[in-house]
């Protein structure tokens, strides 16, 4: 769907910065929105959905169980 986004997990990818993280979800939103830039009157929609997803994307990386991963 989003072939831009990176993979943040890993192995393919290790300790993923904030902007990383954000960077994808304005992608993810975006992409699903159809708008590349939103209107004014989106732009507080578009922001809210780039936060929560960049936060939910946080959240799954922080509890994510890799299999054969080293552990810290």
């Amino acid at each position: 769907m989003c072939r831009s986004i990176q993979t943040l997990r890993p192995p393919f990818h290790d300790e993923p910065t904030p902007e990383e993280i954000r960077a994808a979800a304005l992608q993810y939103v975006r992409k699903v929105s159809g708008f590349h830039r939103p209107a004014p009157h989106n732009a507080e929609a578009f922001n809210a959905a780039v936060d929560e997803i960049a936060h939910a994307t946080e959240h799954l990386l922080g509890h994510l169980v890799v299999r054969g991963a080293a552990h810290a």
